[in-house]
């Protein structure tokens, strides 16, 4: 029995039960720096939760996958969000699940647009970083501090992700 997630455009509404897509459309924003630079201002909600946390900036490069994509795990982090925001043009997926008892289902996946990050709720369910056709650099924001901060969930049958 074949389980097909099939691959969604990347909105705002889509995505909100999971965290924040990040992106200047419809971004509030106002000038600094003497009018040369525009800010776009708050676009996603850093989470840190547990005892001494701290956020961290980081970057990920991440070797690319080819469809159709075979999805084996997923993981969630239960003390921070996790922001991500590629640094090339290159395509790449979000794979989200809902949670039902401690059990990721409802699978989605997302194609997120040039210009387009998420940042991945704390607690939410979410695939590995998943760059498609070329190797490919990500900004990234969690979280660092005392306690476990990562749960995976490995599926005894494995989803199968396509156009």
């Amino acid at each position: 029995m074949a389980r097909l997630i099939t691959i969604e455009p990347l909105t705002a509404a889509a995505f909100a039960p999971f965290g924040q897509v990040i992106e200047i459309e419809g971004a509030q924003h106002y000038p600094i720096n003497n009018g040369m630079t525009e800010r776009y201002h708050d676009l996603a909600r850093v989470e840190l939760g547990g005892v001494h946390p701290r956020p961290l900036i980081s970057i990920f490069r991440g070797q690319p996958y080819d469809l159709p994509l075979t999805l084996r795990l997923v993981e969630r982090h239960p003390l921070g969000s996790q922001a991500f925001y590629p640094l090339s043009a290159n395509p790449w997926l979000v794979i989200v699940a809902e949670d039902n008892g401690g059990v990721p289902v409802r699978l989605r996946a997302f194609a997120p647009g040039p210009g387009q990050g998420v940042n991945i709720a704390m607690n939410a369910w979410h695939g590995v970083l998943c760059p498609l056709e070329a190797e490919a650099d990500f900004l990234i924001v969690d979280r660092d501090g005392e306690g476990i901060n990562l749960e995976e969930h490995h599926f005894d049958l494995p989803w199968t992700v396509t156009r």
